[in-house]
């Protein structure tokens, strides 16, 4: 079982973060432990992931490395994030799910899938 997948971010992101992960994605942000704050990034949870945004001083974005996040109604998703102006690049190779890989505000790589029926 995994706890938390940990993707990096620039410094001075949180706020694009916030409009992404809780605006676009509908996860709610929880507080980080205060030591850890101090830091900068942001956590979120939801859909029964939770995501932490953790600052880079010398930031690269994930481009291949990714979280896979299985959703349902995979075209709602697609939909959410093309209308808010985020890439929506569907992949057909993976047996057995549908998905399409996307961004976030950073450039890390995301992926959504769901089971065929």
């Amino acid at each position: 079982m995994i706890h938390h997948v940990q993707l990096a971010c620039p410094p001075g992101s949180e706020q694009a973060s916030r409009d992404f992960y809780a605006g676009v994605l509908g996860l709610a942000e929880i507080p980080k432990p205060p030591l850890l704050a101090a830091r900068g990034g942001c956590w979120f949870r939801g859909h029964g992931i939770e995501l932490h945004l953790g600052v880079e001083a010398d930031f690269r974005p994930a481009r291949k490395a990714h979280p896979a996040l299985l959703v349902h109604d995979l075209d709602r998703w697609a939909r959410l994030l093309g209308e808010a102006g985020y890439p929506v690049e569907v992949a057909d190779d993976f047996p057995g799910m549908r998905r399409f890989h996307s961004a976030d505000p950073h450039g890390n790589r995301l992926e959504f899938l769901e089971p065929l029926t």
